[in-house]
């Protein structure tokens, strides 16, 4: 794609902070700013959309993204992401634990946390989880990060922690 790709109309590409950065106001600093285990490309429009909302289930639907539902305090991906949502905020939540001049990121049963450093919904993450399980596509995309980032998504490499922990 173009950088001219990368502008605000629909089909145009941006960066999504899956923690939104608005939760703890990290924006793009290091390290929970730039940590590519919970960073993805997303449609611009619908990035916005989501803003920084929480994640739950229910909503109306949102215009061109199959599955995606949105009402006033969260946000609903597709099916086929869900899981590696989840997986994105329970990494968030036990990487940054408040060490290292670092936040403290939680994760909760309940929505609209932000500006603190919380994301939810917790119980809708664990069932989103254990319903789509990681794929060779995740798998893949851990490897890769881990290639350049040198840390992993342990949530991707054994799942059953995420059962251990919560």
């Amino acid at each position: 794609r173009s950088k001219d790709d990368f502008g605000g109309n629909l089909g145009q590409w941006n960066r999504e902070h899956t923690w939104a950065k608005s939760h703890g106001d990290f924006g793009n600093s290091p390290a929970e700013g730039t940590d590519a285990h919970h960073i993805r490309p997303a449609d611009v429009q619908i990035n916005s959309t989501r803003g920084n909302l929480d994640f739950d289930n229910g909503g109306s639907p949102v215009s061109n993204c199959p599955g995606c539902k949105v009402d006033s305090d969260s946000f609903e991906p597709g099916d086929d992401t869900k899981g590696d949502v989840a997986r994105m905020i329970f990494y968030m939540a036990t990487r940054y634990m408040g060490g290292d001049d670092e936040l403290f990121l939680t994760v909760v049963d309940e929505v609209n946390t932000s500006p603190e450093p919380k994301h939810g919904k917790l119980s809708t993450l664990m069932a989103w989880h254990e319903a789509d399980p990681p794929d060779a596509f995740e798998q893949t995309r851990n490897e890769v990060i881990y290639s350049y980032q040198e840390n992993r998504n342990p949530f991707i490499d054994h799942p059953e922690f995420v059962e251990a922990i919560w």
